[in-house]
């Protein structure tokens, strides 16, 4: 198949697809959807291994807790600040080739960090340049995600719940082995683990034969003129859907009072008062919760998607509230659960929507402005989350957290275009 050939195969007819609400809906598991599914959960293990090696190896090396954020900042930095232009990208070219040479540029730049940590050469920069290179590459990868999976099952909010599945199980493993191997291999070991996972995803994406997507080839005019229009042309649609850009205004809140503090919060109580095993026990609650929401969302079907998600999102008061309010660790533990299984099926209610609800020819374009608006808050909410702590104290913070977090669910479902979204199981064709 040639490049204009996979091009044109993004975007025409894809048959079948089950209708909502009646019948049993196709089946999800294919030979190229397991290929998938096995290139998302190692690829995510590797994601959630990374930070602990990373973390630990700077620590070892002389550097401080500063040098550790600074790391990890110009990694999420370069994704948030690209993403956008990755969904323009991924819109011109063919999207598996992207994802594997953006899972190759990392294979090789983790490998080389490895390799740092490996014989004692760790210059900060040097490490900050290669988190860099991955959130580059990172935010070629992400955009295509949105189109592959209705080119892979015809039931794409099963596939959708069972990638969750993958994600969030690999969410729960991927610390405490990446711990295990620290103790007893080294930093440098881990980290060239996280290179291989890369290795694999791009084997996976390779051996996929995708299925056509609806539609007619859009044609690519080369030219930086060009590519501000399909950015453009990105914006518009993004802003044409009431229902979506809703949803991601009412994210950004999310972000800034519930999200972005309960993370650093939550970590530093549960670890103050009960100590990091507790905190362990929590996050690993969380992680099961999430594997249970996936689980639920692979079974129920309803007809209005974005409802029901907000509906389940209610759960997520669990999680700071318990926390705020200094409750024992068994019950941090089950408001841990509750609040991992709303927000994960809130997620696969989420994704499925937007991958069926939007043109082909600009899914990712507009999954990359959403991608963009839900991270872009994130850090102002972390950023807020200590003086609120120190002016209120963190039990506080966290239970207003936990108010916010019922206003905003609240706000998703009195907000008529998100609360009325009728279901769509297929993808509407290319315009």
């Amino acid at each position: 198949m040639t490049g204009t050939d996979e091009r044109r195969g993004d975007l025409v007819a894809r048959p079948g697809g089950g209708a909502g609400g009646g019948g049993a809906p196709p089946a999800v598991w294919s030979r190229d959807f397991a290929l998938f599914f096995t290139a998302r959960a190692v690829a995510r293990l590797g994601d959630t291994m990374s930070p602990v090696a990373l973390a630990a190896g700077l620590l070892e090396h002389g550097y401080g807790v500063g040098a550790v954020g600074l790391a990890m900042a110009a990694k999420a930095a370069a994704f948030a600040g690209l993403v956008v232009f990755g969904g323009v990208v991924a819109d011109r070219f063919s999207t598996r080739r992207l994802m594997i040479g953006a899972d190759l540029v990392r294979l090789l730049v983790q490998s080389v960090a490895a390799g740092l940590f490996l014989t004692g050469h760790v210059v900060l920069w040097q490490i900050c340049a290669i988190g860099f290179v991955n959130g580059v590459a990172g935010a070629v990868f992400q955009p295509g995600v949105a189109s592959t999976v209705p080119r892979l099952a015809r039931d794409i909010q099963g596939a959708n719940g069972a990638v969750r599945i993958a994600e969030s199980a690999a969410q729960l493993i991927g610390p405490a082995t990446a711990g295990l191997l620290v103790a007893f291999a080294s930093p440098g070991a881990v980290i060239a683990v996280d290179a291989a996972t890369f290795g694999i995803s791009a084997l996976c994406l390779l051996l996929l034969r995708l299925r056509p997507l609806r539609g007619c080839p859009r044609a690519t005019r080369p030219g930086v003129s060009a590519f501000v229009a399909d950015l453009t042309e990105g914006w518009r649609e993004f802003r044409a859907r009431s229902w979506l850009w809703g949803v991601i205004a009412v994210w950004g809140v999310f972000m800034i009072t519930v999200w972005g503090p309960t993370v650093p919060l939550v970590a530093t109580q549960v670890v103050q008062h009960d100590g990091p095993r507790a905190y362990g026990l929590v996050n690993s609650a969380l992680g099961a919760g999430t594997v249970v929401g996936g689980l639920i969302a692979l079974r129920l079907r309803p007809h209005r998607m974005l409802r029901a998600g907000a509906l389940a999102l209610f759960a997520f008061v669990g999680l700071p509230a318990t926390v705020g309010a200094g409750l024992g660790v068994p019950a941090m533990a089950a408001g841990a659960v509750v609040a991992g299984a709303g927000m994960s099926f809130w997620s696969v209610m989420w994704a499925t929507t937007v991958q069926t609800q939007v043109p082909s020819d600009v899914l990712n374009r507009v999954h990359a402005y959403g991608v963009a608006g839900s991270l872009a808050m994130m850090p102002v909410g972390q950023a807020l989350a200590g003086p609120a702590s120190t002016a209120l104290g963190a039990g506080h913070v966290l239970l207003l957290a936990a108010l916010f977090s019922l206003l905003v669910s609240t706000a998703l479902l009195i907000t008529p275009p998100i609360r009325n979204l009728p279901r769509a199981d297929t993808p509407p064709p290319a315009g």
